[in-house]
């Protein structure tokens, strides 16, 4: 288990350093998911490695909200002064967020000349 933690930590660790040191517009933790991504469609061995480890961290991921959760209820007052517009930013940037991935889909489907039966 610690070998494979430690493992899924070096890429994280990878993925942070290539970030900054390379001054990309992703969060390192993205960069190493990706790298560890491409790692395991590289060497199939490495996913039975880390499988144990990560089903154990995927079991027990609301623990990760519980910051969130804490942030906002430090912030209350914050979001009491400006609660509404953030509702209504958080309503409108998930409809067009829809929209777009609905009308990237059916253009996707147009170029692929699929055909409605």
């Amino acid at each position: 288990m610690i070998p494979a933690l430690t493992l899924i930590l070096s890429f994280q660790l990878i993925g942070e350093i290539a970030s900054r040191g390379l001054h990309l517009p992703l969060p390192g933790p993205v960069v190493g998911l990706v790298l560890l991504v491409l790692s395991c469609a590289i060497w199939p061995r490495l996913v039975e490695r880390i499988r144990p480890v990560a089903q154990g961290l995927l079991s027990h991921l609301s623990l990760f909200f519980v910051p969130a959760g804490v942030g906002v209820i430090a912030h209350l007052p914050v979001l009491g002064q400006h609660g509404i517009g953030l509702a209504l930013a958080l309503a409108v940037s998930t409809v067009l967020a829809i929209a777009v991935g609905a009308l990237s889909f059916a253009a996707v489907v147009r170029l692929m000349g699929a055909r409605d039966e």
